[in-house]
């Protein structure tokens, strides 16, 4: 979850304190132009990364990707599952060892890697593999599965039929 401290009508460190109260673990990174450490220690002791106004939307996504792996209880930002190794970072994935060459589009295997065992949908798949404003093809998860499984595998990539896709909870 993405705050800001800056919201009108509301105080954010209390919706935090609410969420933390009911045993709630979602990963929140607080962004704020207040930059006192006095409001850092206030939003890190209420279970909040932190971020100070202005930030380069880089380190914003590296600081979400970190929570998230945190959350996850991994240390470093490798995907693991079985034989497959897949690197966010250096865009680089590996089979046995063996590097596999992925196209950008290709790559949206992260989000199926990143949650084993849970379906994701076509659209949620397009959603990954295009950017905003591009026109997306009826069949271009399809091609790109097809894709996919010719480089890691027929068995890699489930089809959970009418839901969506999966890679199995099980490597």
């Amino acid at each position: 979850m993405l705050l800001d401290l800056g919201l009108p009508k509301c105080d954010v460190l209390d919706v935090l304190k609410s969420l933390r109260a009911k045993g709630n673990a979602l990963p929140v990174l607080i962004v704020t132009a207040r930059d006192a450490i006095a409001d850092r220690v206030k939003g890190l002791d209420a279970g909040a990364d932190y971020l100070v106004k202005p930030f380069d939307l880089d380190e914003l996504g590296a600081r979400m990707r970190a929570l998230i792996r945190r959350h996850a209880g991994r240390g470093d930002s490798l995907i693991r599952h079985g034989a497959l190794t897949l690197d966010p970072l250096g865009h680089q994935v590996t089979l046995e060892g063996n590097p596999i060459a992925l196209s950008a589009r290709e790559f949206a295997l992260e989000a199926l890697m990143a949650r084993p065992g849970a379906v994701l949908s076509k659209s949620q798949l397009e959603e990954k593999i295009y950017g905003w404003g591009e026109e997306i093809s009826s069949n271009t998860v399809e091609v790109y599965i097809y894709s996919l499984r010719k480089k890691l595998g027929p068995d890699f990539i489930r089809n959970v039929r009418g839901l969506g896709y999966m890679v199995s909870k099980e490597a």
